[in-house]
């Protein structure tokens, strides 16, 4: 209990309105104030002149690596940049709120914060088991506690962090005070969430449903586009990269290994070895393995196929020879089955590098790290090409804040953040995945912006072209709807120009299958047995797609239901309402702050760090 309130006496601050009390971020009280020393007068930033202190900055940084360590969970670039990230928004904001109380004046008393204390304990604190009364958090328990001499120790560490919660609140409740929902808006919402409705569908598709020689392009119509519409093409700032690939897959040997483990495991068993001994220790099946292997009754169908089927044909209570499935080869002993249930446990040794195999793929990760790791060199790279006999590949444009994709592996952590951190020539650390070891170097950057016309002229008339399909795709559509007007059936008419016809639905306003807000309001526009005319996607909903529908059925929402509910639904609506302006509020104030951020300054990759060292006098 007592770790609890230690923890609680750590400066972090919450957010507290009159609907919800929830963790926003640590406090970071006494930045920017630029007392003395050389480190002391570095920040990462500043947001309206007032400066976040590395040191202040770094400490935050570092308890929540620590945190994430203590959980067990890894960390790489990718993490350490989410944290830093986290670490810097929070930062930004406390600083913003800050101002905010100075402008308005907002301030809390000590009988505030006292009362406060006593009567809003922190969530974590009502779990504590001392405080509870029949499974219930007991309110006067805890206030007999806090007014004892071990919970008086504690209160000033409280102090500063109900304070803040405090003037949240405050702050927080005038920026909301005036949400209000009418009994008719009320009435909107509740109709948006259960009216339902039932319609059929035709899609004629652009791509698919129109001509190519209908939607060609001139040089001159692209360049005109472009001229128009050139926001439309700015990017990204994008990396190039070079790299080596190191696989880690398995091979003949690997599998020989887990065979003849498998077998080692088989014979130990049959020796008379306990089954849950082996499981605990040789298992690499951890969920089983802790129960000793224990499946309990599975689904055939809900485990690997070859498990299955041998699970469904080994001997009961034997011990089956090794079974390979995709996950490595299994040791089972059913008890009992059905048609497609079984009961029993099982070892499973999994198909991993090991042995001589690992030994080179370690030495060959050893000798990227010596011949090309952190090196500013741009010709480290090659250099390790040749002496591992690696042929260097090439990626990009990688955008920045995006995962690097290797074409014949996926994603690859680390490498996306750490490109925007190196200079062009620079080379990553090597980088281990479970699929490769892998060595990056930063060939080139390509700055955020609009690219001229003649670098993405064929990029422009193939949007040019889609706006032509898409026009085509619009008449294709009115001719249908003629069609419809002159009484033939939606169904029908479309078979007959080769458009697939579907029924869709029941489905509700805020659960609609369809992309784009213009289409679900058509869908529910219509009476039963109407059918629309043709309507667009539309560019910003990402399908090209034009729409016919036809209305087959609607469920109306219950007025009975909503009246007898309108408290509960009026209380609901209000808090996210609430939270949507406190969303909003937080927003404007940090777009309307002068926002210095010097973190890619302060933050260098290792080889920069190692060659400023080096020039160091």
């Amino acid at each position: 209990m007592m770790q609890v309130f230690r923890n609680a006496a750590k400066p972090v601050i919450y957010v507290l309105t009159v609907s919800f009390f929830v963790w926003l971020v640590w406090d970071l009280s006494g930045l920017g104030s630029g007392n003395g020393g050389i480190f002391r007068s570095q920040t990462v930033g500043k947001v309206n002149g007032r400066s976040i202190e590395i040191r202040a900055f770094d400490q935050r940084v570092q308890n929540l690596m620590t945190e994430q360590q203590q959980r067990g969970t890894p960390l790489g670039l990718d993490q350490i940049q989410e944290i830093r990230n986290r670490v810097w928004d929070e930062a930004v904001r406390e600083l913003l709120l800050s101002a905010e109380y100075r402008r308005l004046g907002l301030s809390a008393t000590t009988d505030e914060v006292a009362e406060a204390i006593r009567n809003i304990p922190l969530p974590e604190v009502q779990q504590v088991a001392t405080f509870q009364t029949n499974g219930k958090f007991d309110l006067q328990k805890y206030q007999r506690w806090l007014a004892s001499a071990e919970g008086q120790q504690y209160v000033p560490g409280l102090e500063a962090q109900y304070r803040e919660q405090l003037l949240q609140a405050k702050l927080f409740r005038s920026v909301a005070s005036d949400v209000f929902f009418s009994d008719a808006t009320l009435w909107e919402r509740y109709r948006d969430e259960r009216e339902q409705v039932k319609v059929g569908l035709v899609r004629i598709d652009p791509v698919a449903n129109v001509n190519d020689q209908a939607a060609s392009a001139t040089a001159q119509e692209a360049e005109q586009y472009y001229n128009q519409h050139k926001d439309e093409f700015k990017r990204p700032a994008g990396a190039f990269l070079s790299y080596l690939r190191v696989s880690r897959a398995t091979n003949a040997s690997d599998t020989a290994a887990a065979v003849a483990r498998a077998k080692s495991v088989r014979d130990d068993l049959a020796k008379g070895t306990a089954f849950a001994e082996l499981a605990r220790r040789e298992s690499a099946d951890s969920a089983s393995a802790s129960k000793g292997g224990e499946l309990g009754e599975m689904a055939k169908a809900a485990v690997p196929a070859e498990l299955g089927n041998a699970a469904m044909s080994v001997p009961l209570k034997t011990i089956s020879e090794p079974v390979l499935s995709s996950l490595g080869y299994h040791i089972i002993q059913v008890d009992s089955r059905t048609a497609d249930k079984f009961k029993g446990r099982h070892i499973l040794i999994p198909i991993e590098v090991t042995g001589a195999h690992r030994d080179q793929l370690d030495a060959m990760a050893d000798s990227l790290e010596s011949l090309a790791a952190d090196k500013l060199d741009p010709t480290a790279l090659d250099t390790a090409a040749r002496a591992l006999k690696l042929t260097p590949k090439s990626v990009g444009p990688v955008a920045k804040g995006a995962k690097v994709f290797i074409p014949e592996a996926g994603q690859v952590p680390d490498a996306g953040v750490w490109a925007f951190q190196a200079k062009v020539g620079e080379h990553s650390q090597v980088i281990e995945s479970p699929a490769a070891y892998y060595m990056f170097r930063l060939d080139s950057l390509r700055a955020e912006g609009i690219p001229p016309f003649a670098a993405i002229k064929d990029e422009v008339s193939a949007v040019v072209k889609a706006g032509k399909k898409g026009q085509e795709a619009l008449r294709l559509g009115e001719s249908l709807a003629k069609q419809v007007a002159a009484g033939t059936p939606l169904a029908q008419g479309a078979k007959t120009l080769g458009f697939e016809y579907r029924e869709v639905g029941p489905f509700a306003r805020l659960s609609a299958p369809l992309g784009s807000p213009a289409l679900i309001g058509v869908a529910f526009s219509l009476k039963k047995g109407e059918v629309s005319r043709p309507v667009s996607g539309g560019k910003d909903s990402g399908d090209p797609g034009v729409y016919l529908f036809e209305a087959l059925d609607r469920v109306t929402a219950d007025s009975a239901d909503f009246a007898k509910n309108i408290g509960a639904i009026r209380q609901q609506a209000l808090q996210a309402a609430k939270r949507s302006r406190l969303q909003e509020y937080l927003a404007g104030l940090k777009d309307a702050a002068t926002i210095v951020d010097r973190r890619s300054d302060v933050y260098k990759t290792a080889a920069q760090t190692t060659a400023g060292q080096q020039q160091t006098p």
